[in-house]
C-alpha cells in the first residue's frame, strides 16, 4: 500500500499533467520490456520490440540495472529534445548521487564511470541511446499515446468537476480512496510494502502512463511537487497497427454513439441534423446531446425554434488528436 498525506494547502496544488512527456514515457516503455510478469498477454508485444531494438540502446541497459532508472534522467518536456535537454542540465551532484545509487554494491561499465566524472563521450553515448530507444519504441505509437493522454485528462477533469477532488483520486484505479487527508492506493497482489509519502505544502502532479502496468512509479524530491506516474490502462501498450484503438478507448469513455456525435459536431448542428448525420432518431440525438451538454462537451442555442449543439473547448481538447501529433 502507498499512502499519500495531504496537507490542507495540497489539495489546492494538485495537478494532472496536461500532456504526456516522451522521457518518462519511454522509461515506462523499457521498463515494461525488461518486467517478466505477464507472459502470456505481453509476450508478443516483448518479443516484437526486442527485435527491433538497436545496439545503440544497449547503454540504457547499464544505467538502469534494476529495472529502476535514477532520478535524473526522470525529467519532463513536451518533446523528446525538451527531455534530453532537461537531463543533460542536470546538475552534477545529482548525476552522481544517482549512478552511486544504482551501483552502490556492484562494478560498474566503464562508460558509467566516464559519465559520473561528467565525461562529454559519456553524454553522447547516453543521448544516442535514448534517441534510438524513442525512435523504435515510442515515436511509431506517439500520437496513440497524446491522444489516450487527452482521453485521460478530459475524464479527470470531468470527475472533478462533477464529484470532486477525492471521487476523482479515488476514480484512477480499483481500491484507492482518499480517506482523512491520506490517500491510499493499493499495490499489486503479493506486494507487502508500505510506503508513506508526506507532500508537506509541495503538492502534487498526476501522470498517467500507458506502457507500465505495475504499481505507481514516485518521483520524491525535496523542494519539488511529488511526482505520481500511475498505470492508466490494463491493456496491450499501444502499438503501430493499433490506430483504431483510440476510438475504442473513447468509445468506453463516451459511448459509441455519443463519440459519433461529437465527432460530426466539426460545425454547428441542428438536433435533425445531428439525427441525420449519426443515423439515429431525432429524440435519441436530443437525448445523448443533453448527456453530453451536462458533462460540459457542447452547447445548445436557441434562435427561434430551433436549436444549434456546438462541441466546447473541452470536447476539442479530447477529439483533438492530429494536431498535435
Amino acid at each position: 500500500m502507498i499512502r499519500i498525506h495531504f496537507t490542507a494547502n495540497d489539495f489546492t496544488r494538485v495537478r494532472f499533467a496536461p500532456r504526456p512527456s516522451p522521457v518518462p514515457e519511454l522509461h515506462a516503455a523499457l521498463m515494461m520490456l525488461g518486467s517478466p510478469h505477464e507472459p502470456l498477454l505481453l509476450g508478443r508485444w516483448r518479443s516484437r520490440l526486442l527485435r527491433s531494438l538497436p545496439r545503440a540502446v544497449e547503454p540504457l541497459a547499464d544505467l538502469v540495472p534494476d529495472g529502476v532508472a535514477p532520478a535524473f534522467l526522470d525529467v519532463l518536456g513536451d518533446t523528446m529534445d525538451e527531455g534530453v535537454a532537461l537531463i543533460r542540465a542536470s546538475r552534477a551532484t545529482f548525476v552522481r548521487a544517482g549512478i552511486e545509487q544504482v551501483y552502490t554494491r556492484r562494478p560498474a561499465p566503464s562508460w558509467i564511470h566516464a559519465l559520473h566524472g561528467g565525461d562529454a563521450d559519456a553524454w553522447r553515448m547516453l543521448e544516442r541511446a535514448q534517441r534510438a530507444a524513442y525512435e523504435t519504441l515510442l515515436a511509431p505509437v506517439w500520437p496513440q499515446v497524446q491522444h489516450l493522454h487527452r482521453a485521460a485528462f478530459t475524464r479527470h477533469a470531468l470527475a472533478v468537476a462533477a464529484r470532486g477532488l477525492g471521487a476523482a483520486l479515488a476514480d484512477l484505479t480499483p481500491g484507492s480512496r482518499l480517506r482523512d487527508a491520506v490517500w491510499e492506493w493499493p499495490l499489486p497482489s503479493g506486494a507487502q510494502d508500505l510506503r508513506e509519502v508526506r507532500l508537506g505544502g509541495r503538492g502534487l502532479i498526476l501522470r498517467p502512463t500507458f506502457h507500465w502496468r505495475s504499481g505507481p512509479l514516485i518521483q520524491d524530491l525535496p523542494d519539488r511537487p511529488v511526482a505520481f506516474t500511475y498505470p492508466a490502462s490494463r491493456t496491450l501498450p499501444p502499438h503501430p497497427d493499433g490506430d483504431h484503438a483510440l476510438d475504442e478507448h473513447l468509445s468506453r469513455i463516451l459511448g459509441r454513439t455519443r463519440l459519433a456525435l461529437l465527432r460530426s459536431l466539426d460545425e454547428a448542428r441542428t438536433t435533425t441534423g445531428l439525427a441525420r448525420r449519426i443515423g439515429v432518431s431525432t429524440a435519441t440525438a436530443s437525448a445523448h446531446a443533453s448527456a453530453l451538454r451536462a458533462a460540459g462537451l457542447l452547447t445548445t442555442t436557441r434562435t427561434g425554434r430551433s436549436v444549434h449543439h456546438e462541441r466546447t473547448a473541452l470536447a476539442e481538447l479530447l477529439l483533438a488528436g492530429a494536431a498535435d501529433s
